[in-house]
């Protein structure tokens, strides 16, 4: 039974994800071990890449872990430890007593994690919204005929597994944009045909450092651990063009795993 439990809490882990890699916590290899008691207790163990990773990012992911395996019928505890970080015993405590991140940290947390959470949701909807117009649009699609399309339509669209795998990653994030058009940009503006290769250009910055950050920090939780392979995650389905005191718990941008 405790088999079948932690199975189940492993396949909640996996559907969390890195707020700014868009990746699950579970491929980056970041859940270390999950383990469940007769009376539905669960405890997790995590890590990050490095020691010094961002405070903000660390909460977000431990808060959206509990949320999820909380979903679970059978859950009567939930226990998160963070290892080797040097917040693990802010984040920890905060985890255990149910705390925002704001009253876990008082005066040294600068930001609302809900504003980071949005911010980060954005540049997922970029990533994945210029991987698949990307892969329509090499596979014959007239750019116009699908920047018309609605939202339905483009869940109806028939196609190959992959055309279905980027579809529907697509359609995770189309909820932090508001129009009845598939297609948007971050105002919820409908894109103009015209620019439309101009625009992608410009989506495809936002998923360069967003991958480069992926090799990064599975190349740095390789080498702290010795036993996650270092594979960088390709966002793109084709090749692109050419000191001793703690930081601010709220610190983030581009690199926050790195930093």
């Amino acid at each position: 039974m405790s088999g079948d439990r932690a199975q189940q809490v492993w396949a909640r882990l996996a559907s969390v994800i890195d707020p700014e890699l868009d990746e699950s916590v579970t491929e980056l290899g970041f859940v270390t071990t999950v383990e469940v008691d007769a009376e539905g207790g669960v405890d997790i163990a995590y890590r990050l890449p490095t020691y010094w990773c961002a405070a903000n990012f660390a909460y977000l992911m431990a808060a959206d872990m509990r949320a999820a395996v909380a979903g679970l019928p059978w859950v009567t505890r939930i226990g998160l430890t963070l290892d080797e970080h040097m917040y693990a015993d802010e984040i920890n405590r905060g985890m255990a007593q149910n705390l925002s991140f704001q009253r876990a940290f008082g005066d040294a947390a600068s930001d609302d994690l809900d504003e980071v959470r949005r911010t980060f949701l954005v540049k997922a909807f970029q990533r994945r919204q210029e991987a698949l117009l990307s892969h329509l649009l090499a596979r014959g699609h007239e750019g116009a005929k699908l920047l018309a399309l609605a939202t339905d339509e483009l869940a109806a669209l028939d196609g190959d597994p992959e055309t279905a795998r980027l579809i529907r990653r697509y359609l995770e994030r189309r909820h932090v944009c508001a129009h009845e058009l598939a297609f948007v940009d971050t105002n919820s503006a409908p894109i103009d045909p015209a620019a439309l290769g101009a625009y992608l250009r410009a989506l495809r910055r936002v998923g360069v450092n967003a991958e480069f950050n992926s090799a990064l920090c599975r190349g740095l939780l390789a080498a702290r651990y010795g036993e996650v392979e270092a594979q960088p995650i390709h966002f793109f389905p084709r090749p692109l063009e050419p000191d001793n005191h703690k930081p601010e718990t709220g610190a983030h941008d581009a690199q926050h795993h790195a930093a």
